[in-house]
């Protein structure tokens, strides 16, 4: 599998340097050389299929050559332990639950996946890795799991003060062992800005083996890829073949790019809607065609307070660097924190469901769109996080209705861990040479 920068189409590397090295050194961003189509037969018996086994099957079509498919099930096997079930909100809309990893979030998928696969290339080799990550929520506690402990590897988070939930910041600050923890005075934004930094930095990258975790590397958005087609395989199981929108709550956009490489390979998606808070630097791009970043702002879904998503890049590849092409295939709707309040209240009181902030920025994202266009289609709304993971964002009615899964739960009495640090790119290289 070869990878060229979005920023220079002739730097073309191999999966294991793009995996490892995160961003090419012109701060583009990798992509494929060629998305492959999957197979006819694949179609014909998506149905069949678990998700492990769909996971399997697009591996096997990306990796075609490069990885042997023996290894391809044992990175498989490891990484995808646990489903993305569809709950079925009213007729014809349903939500994807992607909250059933051991963070409750679903940056599982991708950060699981890239451990596994970072360790089939490190067994080949005695190099050590110094991963660092920014987080705005939920990445950061999904890396530290799924990195804790891994032979060979050091995780360095980078995390907003005060910008993220208790119970998010205890997941990536409790773990300790390879886990370092460092809590930023300033956005989201700032965080992802350092990391990017240090990666065109020749004095850090020359003495350290840095790598990242975001949705920028590569080896986060193949897994994610895995639930686009297993959602297409649960409605086809259940005789539902109606076309399908999927609205994904969006910040820096990793996962709705992850669906257009599933509907790159041949998935059918009727649309895909970006639906966002506050920071609406995207949904400003397909009314304007300028992509304008800008400060990000908190809100009440805090894992897409991104105003400047690094996964634009891609997007815009995918479509041909095209405004146009963009339009013909995604939607987007920004959502205030009123609005997302009075949603969470809406599905609860209609339909005993409760969702969280982000998830209900998708709920109106899908349900706009479908109004809109009065469409008879699916409405795929994916719910990234369990909702205990924001319980304090709840009325007190809701958050008594709220149970806390005994992962959340055994993180409460923990101390957290963390490296106070102005936003200083100099203090942070200085943390990286120590």
């Amino acid at each position: 599998m070869k990878l060229y920068s979005t920023n220079n189409p002739n730097h073309i590397v191999e999966l294991e340097e793009a995996v490892f090295r995160g961003l090419p050194p012109d701060n583009g961003l990798y992509m494929p050389t060629a998305i492959p189509q999957m197979p006819k037969s694949f179609f014909e018996n998506l149905g069949d299929f678990s998700i492990q086994e769909i996971a399997f099957e697009v591996c096997k079509e990306l990796f075609k050559g490069y990885i042997a498919e023996v290894d391809i099930q044992k990175i498989v096997k490891a990484a995808v332990t646990f489903d993305a079930p569809l709950f079925e909100l009213h007729e014809n809309t349903y939500v994807l639950e992607l909250f059933h990893g051991p963070t409750l979030a679903f940056k599982d998928f991708g950060a699981r996946f890239m451990a596994q696969l970072m360790g089939y290339f490190l067994e080949k080799s005695s190099k050590e890795i110094h991963i660092i990550v920014a987080t705005s929520g939920d990445t950061g506690g999904a890396v530290a799991a799924g990195f804790y402990k891994t032979k060979g590897v050091k995780v360095t988070i980078l995390y907003p003060s005060g910008k993220v939930s208790d119970l998010q910041e205890k997941q990536l600050t409790t773990l300790g062992e390879n886990i370092t923890a460092l809590e930023i005075d300033g956005t989201f934004d700032d965080c992802q800005k350092l990391v990017k930094t240090a990666f065109l930095d020749n004095d850090v990258t020359e003495k350290v083996n840095l790598s990242s975790a975001n949705s920028i590397n590569i080896a986060r958005l193949i897994p994610q890829s895995f639930y686009y087609f297993n959602t297409i395989a649960q409605l086809k199981k259940a005789g539902n073949n109606l076309p399908t929108v999927f609205s994904v709550p969006s910040g820096n956009f990793g996962n709705i790019c992850a669906g257009m490489i599933a509907n790159k390979m041949g998935l059918p998606v009727e649309r895909f809607v970006a639906s966002v808070n506050a920071n609406d630097t995207f949904v400003q791009f397909l009314k304007t065609d300028e992509f304008t970043p800008k400060p990000s702002v908190a809100t009440l879904s805090n894992a897409m307070d991104v105003g400047n998503p690094s996964n634009f890049a891609r997007i815009y590849e995918l479509f041909g660097k095209n405004a146009d092409n963009v339009r013909k295939s995604v939607s987007g709707y920004s959502y205030s924190d009123e609005a997302t309040r009075k949603a969470v209240r809406e599905i609860y009181s209609n339909y005993g469901y409760i969702m969280d902030p982000h998830g209900a920025v998708g709920y109106l994202g899908a349900k706009e769109y479908i109004n809109e266009n009065k469409l008879n289609a699916n409405a795929v709304i994916l719910h990234t996080a369990h909702p205990a993971k924001f319980i304090d964002t709840y009325d007190a009615d809701l958050k008594a209705k709220i149970t806390l899964p005994n992962a959340l739960s055994d993180l409460i009495d923990k101390k957290k861990v963390s490296i106070k640090m102005k936003n200083s790119y100099e203090d942070f290289k200085s943390y990286l040479l120590k």
